[in-house]
């Protein structure tokens, strides 16, 4: 032991003292910003960007908005109004989505029937916005007999059947784009209602919403500055799976019959016409509409996914 003391110290006494100087320290460097601040909104931005099945759903929903305002405009036919000489035609450089039954563009009506879709999907989902949010902030912050007598009101819609309900409003208000709306917004606020209501619940009690009270600022003006700037994230990702079940639904029931009435056009609509004509060969009419309901379901639920991911605070870094 003594005999290796001797001669770990002597290793010791070889090695210059210039190495154990301690670095001069650049206040410079030292105050320099490694990484740009990024504020909550810019980070999720950062974060969806990474996804590329998230943003390959928005390019395509982005270019489906332009289409469905546009896209009627490329084409030279009416969309109800054809010519009986050109019926049932196959796609092509004229057709390109060919024609139906009655000698109507199928590119016409398809993109068309995008803009009933979107527009019912995208009012439908801030009709649902702005009862659930209202509904829901207030059964959250105001608590005990308030909350539990609101809570039961939404108990009792859910158990409403929503068939039933539709077929009822298409009886008292007859069928079309408004009366779909309606139904659709009868209890499709309810699950709004709830997401807003446990958020609300769990922010609440958090410091800055106690300070507020202390300085006696109103219940509305907490609900709109504190609370609902801090429950967005999923108040977004909620709202981009709302619409494309208002899309789907305003489809299967116009499939049904029940919803947007010939001659105008509608995803639903084309598909009911197109299905029976499958058996004749005449594939488009069925296929085409039924692509774009697809494609849109898929877009907008790969694009609430990755806005759940990139909203979610235990993800960011």
């Amino acid at each position: 032991m003594e005999l290796r003391e001797q001669q770990d110290h002597r290793i010791a006494s070889d090695i210059p003292n210039e190495w154990f100087r301690p670095k001069e320290r650049d206040l410079a460097e030292a105050e320099a910003v490694v990484r740009p601040s990024l504020s909550f909104w810019k980070d999720a931005w950062r974060r969806l960007l990474k996804n590329k099945l998230a943003m390959l759903g928005l390019i395509f929903l982005v270019f489906l908005t332009i289409m469905a305002i546009f896209g009627p405009m490329l084409s030279p036919y009416s969309v109800d109004r054809g010519v009986l000489s050109e019926q049932n035609l196959p796609p092509s450089a004229e057709h390109w989505f060919g024609t139906d039954n009655l000698g109507r563009d199928v590119f016409t009506r398809t993109w068309y029937g995008a803009r009933i879709s979107l527009f019912v999907g995208v009012v439908a989902a801030l009709i649902d916005f702005l009862i659930g949010v209202i509904y829901g902030g207030i059964a959250g912050y105001k608590g005990g007999r308030v909350d539990h007598y609101m809570m039961r009101v939404i108990e009792i819609l859910y158990g409403l059947p929503y068939l039933l309900v539709v077929i009822l409003l298409m009886v008292v208000m007859g069928p079309g784009l408004s009366t779909i709306i309606v139904a659709l917004t009868v209890t499709g606020w309810l699950g709004m209602a709830r997401i807003v209501r446990g958020q609300v619940m769990q922010i609440k009690n958090y410091e800055f919403i106690l300070a507020s009270k202390t300085f006696g600022t109103k219940t509305p003006r907490i609900l709109v500055k504190n609370l609902l700037p801090n429950t967005m994230g999923p108040i977004i990702v909620q709202m981009t799976l709302t619409v494309p079940s208002a899309i789907f639904a305003e489809a299967f029931l116009s499939f049904l019959g029940l919803g947007i009435q010939a001659p105008f056009a509608s995803w639903g609509v084309m598909a009911n016409e197109g299905l029976p004509t499958i058996l004749s060969g005449h594939w488009w009419r069925l296929f085409f509409p039924a692509l774009f309901i697809s494609l849109t379901m898929f877009s907008f639920n790969v694009v609430g996914d990755g806005l759940q991911d990139a909203l979610d605070p235990k993800l960011r870094r």
